[in-house]
């Protein structure tokens, strides 16, 4: 196949569409045809008729002359403002500076029109700030993708001749690609940019397709929206490749106007690399007041309705006769659809009539009043958001928002692994037919029986935790005095994985067999005497009477492989499935995401720094009843009513109702900033040095897993420590620690949940600011921490302990551990959601992800 390319820098990918067209996909009429001959009340046209180059130039004259589009000023302020921060953040990967032949990709660049030039110019010009004097080329490439040649052509040339041209010369190299979003991802993702922007580097088989000229003098276009922040979110890219990075922006929240679901699907065509530096700049507009969003796209000079209108005669033209749709027969109707959260731009028929097509002779009628839908403008939430990138693999690196916050611009990464919603957990339906793992079980809880996929994202989760987090040299070291060396959790969790297998099914032991007198348990000593502790397998004292690692890893893969095998039997009714058999499935997964956690203790930016303040410090609740627990009778185990029934551990079983007396709570848990204020204060000789913390040149830093950082940059984050420091600070507030059910209380009020954010499920590498009892919405999230109960772990009324983990609970009713409730970052959706989970640690351990808010007594 052929591709051309001009003297001014553009590559013609438009050939390749050409071809797809010739075998038998859809053009242009096709679609504005299907959207005519559908039913009254449901006729629409492609929205892309609204972007020729006239449409281009009306919508810059929106841009420039209707200040009621809030839109494009929001993206100008974020961008103005922090456009060095939004490329130090893409580059974090990089180490804050360029790789070698890097590309930026733009998407949908014909927008580059003269005002949205300024807006990309800050990313350009913050791009060029980049480059060192000692860089011997050009070692940035810009490419603008856009279906416009015209439009592409002229902006980048107005770019070249620009002051902005002028000062990236040499440093950032500006070029076109001219296609569909289509075209444009599937000739970068088969590497049709790989050299980087050296036209005379491309690989053989693209240098043949694509005759590219050099052009004399690098132009660059500028972008149709993008974003500057006042509220900032922020974690490194987490994970390495081998790759150059590519950086794509799709800026203007032109996702709003893919459907849901296509937005989703969009995203996931992107051509990121999970683990390799890649990013997107993406910018969404947010769920703002609705009259204010009728304004935007209806603005009293008319220029909207002017620009939307031009659509029939591009839609004519694309038919044979561009004034088809005569627009004295139609008028532009917007209006925004609460429901969905969406703006829609229709045409209104004045009267009924109808069209005749120049080509086939079909005729279109139309009914007085009937509207036909040319454009949609989807606003999100930040629910919406958060469930967009989840669906679409793609885990938020940074967010900004505007000053007035109604708009973001976020920057995002493809993870090397992702947790999926638990409100779309993996059903059967969704696997091949042919898969023998597929487990015709109906998912109607995400709390039951595990699907194929949790097992696999959890592996995902441990493998690089364990293999890439922690270096070879840390292996037989103990990171914490109270636990084992490292390599024992490479052992224990495919140990207790077979243990619990062989015996599930009568089988024997996964060889080699002495696994399991080595790694079965774990210790958790009592803190302050380190000699009582309960049983637990004796191990090696000496390091070369380990099993190397590369055993303990041939022997993961068979136990893994053997769990493979049970799903495959119970598919094919080999094995019943009956609750034992689901609840030892649930039981070993649950246990290896508990253990997701300590390592990460092992290992241990410019980060999220700041957060909007609480609309109010407290709230009061009671007095009310508060259900706890949940009826999960392993007595019952021999059922095979397995589907939609939650499992849990035997500290969540029985359902039971708890009295809860008026208290005031608030809403947000301690921070660094107010704990370090009260360690070097009223809490001085009492309070411990939390273990989250860490002295270096004089200055208390908070550890990270990329390093420690300033106290300036995680004042706002929750304090990780330990109960007893967190008991003695609530005292000097006046207040307490709550009890579990007045934190399970607070909870289901006012946590937004994995879809709305929540710090869970590795979502950051560390804890955030705490959003809760913000002024839109007073749901939030707690930072990403476990959180402090005054509960102590005891037996209550109804407790049974587990036949299939007798120790789970009981050998820890000893009066040191307390209750925590929630999750850290690094916890599973599956637990995390889960309201009934009851987690437990020493009070005075120092060392878990939990951290602790301040409780009230008030009078009755």
């Amino acid at each position: 196949m052929a591709f051309t390319s001009h003297a001014d820098g553009i590559i013609d990918i438009r050939r390749q569409h050409a071809q797809r067209v010739a075998g038998g996909q859809d053009t242009l009429r096709d679609h504005i045809v299907a959207g005519l001959l559908r039913p009254v009340g449901q006729k629409e046209l492609p929205t892309m008729l609204l972007y020729d180059e006239r449409g281009l130039r009306l919508y810059d004259d929106i841009t420039t002359m209707a200040p009621e589009y809030y839109l494009f000023p929001a993206e100008e302020q974020i961008l103005k403002d922090h456009a060095d921060q939004i490329v130090r953040s893409m580059h974090a990967y990089t180490g804050g500076a360029p790789a070698l032949e890097e590309v930026v990709v733009e998407l949908g660049a014909g927008l580059l029109v003269s005002s949205s030039l300024r807006k990309t110019s800050h990313i350009l010009l913050a791009l060029s700030r980049m480059v060192t004097p000692t860089m011997d080329h050009t070692p940035i490439h810009y490419y603008a993708l856009d279906l416009e040649e015209r439009e592409l052509s002229r902006t980048l040339g107005s770019l070249g001749d620009s002051d902005v041209g002028e000062a990236i010369q040499g440093k950032v190299s500006t070029k076109g690609i001219c296609g569909t979003y289509d075209d444009g991802l599937q000739f970068i993702e088969e590497g049709g940019l790989e050299g980087r922007g050296n036209l005379g580097r491309l690989p053989t088989a693209f240098s043949e397709q694509y005759k590219v000229e050099k052009t004399n003098r690098d132009t660059s276009p500028s972008s149709g929206s993008s974003r500057s922040t006042e509220a900032t979110e922020d974690t490194p890219p987490s994970t390495p490749g081998v790759h150059q990075p590519l950086h794509v922006l799709f800026l203007g929240s032109s996702l709003g106007n893919f459907s849901r679901g296509e937005d989703v699907a969009f995203l996931r065509s992107l051509p990121l690399r999970a683990g390799s530096g890649d990013t997107l700049l993406l910018g969404l507009d947010q769920d703002n007041a609705p009259e204010e969003i009728e304004a935007a796209y209806n603005d009293p000079k008319g220029i909207t309705k002017t620009f939307i209108l031009n659509g029939l005669r591009c839609a004519g033209k694309a038919l044979g006769d561009e004034n088809l749709f005569g627009e004295d027969k139609w008028e532009y109707v917007g209006k925004y659809n609460e429901q969905e959260r969406r703006h829609e731009a229709f045409y209104k028929a004045k009267a009924a009539h109808a069209v005749v097509d120049p080509v086939t002779k079909a005729e279109y009628s139309f009914d007085a009043n009937e509207l036909v839908r040319i454009e949609v403008s989807h606003k999100y939430t930040d629910q919406d958001a958060y469930s967009l990138f989840t669906n679409a693999n793609l885990r938020p690196i940074h967010r900004w928002t505007d000053s007035a916050s109604k708009y973001s611009l976020w920057l995002l990464e493809r993870p090397q692994f992702l947790f999926p919603l638990l409100a779309s957990p993996a059903t059967a339906s969704a696997l091949p037919e042919s898969s023998a793992l597929s487990v015709r079980v109906s998912a109607s809880t995400p709390f039951g029986l595990p699907c194929i996929e949790e097992w696999q994202t959890m592996w995902s989760a441990w493998d690089f935790i364990t293999q890439r987090m922690i270096p070879p040299s840390m292996l037989f070291q103990k990171p914490i005095d109270l636990r084992h060396i490292c390599l024992f959790y490479c052992g224990h969790i495919p140990t207790f994985l077979s243990i619990h297998l062989a015996r599930l099914l009568n089988e024997p032991d996964t060889e080699p067999v002495q696994y399991k007198y080595i790694f079965e348990r774990g210790i958790d000593p009592i803190v302050d005497d380190p000699t009582q502790c309960h049983s637990h397998s004796e191990v090696p004292t000496c390091d070369e009477d380990w099993p190397s690692l590369p055993s303990i890893l041939a022997f993961q893969a068979r136990v893994r492989a053997r769990l493979l095998k049970l799903y495959g039997d119970i598919d094919t009714g080999k094995v019943e499935l009956t609750r034992k058999v689901a609840r030892v499935l649930f039981m070993t997964l649950e246990h290896e995401a508990f253990h997701a956690e300590p390592p990460a203790w092992t290992t241990l930016a410019e980060a999220w720094n700041s957060a909007p303040p609480p609309t109010t410090p407290t709230v009061t609740l009671g007095p009310t009843t508060v259900i706890l627990g949940h009826d999960d009778d392993e007595a019952d185990d021999a059922s095979t009513d397995v589907a939609g029934h939650d499992f849990g551990w035997d500290n969540e079983h029985p359902r039971r109702a708890v009295q809860v007396r008026k208290f005031a709570i608030d809403v947000r848990p301690v921070t660094n900033g107010e704990f370090f204020e009260y360690y070097n204060g009223k809490g001085k000789g009492i309070a411990q040095f939390p273990a989250s913390w860490i002295e270096e040149d004089g200055e208390t830093r908070v550890r990270t897993l990329y390093g420690p950082v300033p106290m300036d940059v995680a004042q706002h984050w929750p304090v990780v420590t330990s109960y007893d420091n967190l008991s003695a600070y609530a005292t000097v507030k006046g207040g307490r620690i709550p009890t579990e059910p007045e934190l399970r209380l607070f909870m289901d009020m006012f946590a937004c949940g994995y879809e709305g954010g929540a710090n869970i499920g590795f979502r950051h590498w560390h804890a955030v600011p705490a959003t809760t009892g913000g002024e839109k919405d007073a749901k939030g999230h707690n930072g990403g921490v476990w959180e402090w109960t005054s509960t102590a772990l005891d037996k209550y009324d109804g407790f049974v302990t587990s036949k299939l983990y007798p120790g789970y609970s009981t050998d820890f009713f000893d009066t040191h551990h307390q209750v925590v409730v929630g999750g850290s970052y690094a916890t599973i959706p599956r637990l995390a959601e889960r309201r009934t989970l009851r987690n437990f640690y020493q009070h005075n351990y120092p060392y878990a992800w939990v951290g602790g808010r301040v409780a009230y007594d008030l009078a009755e």
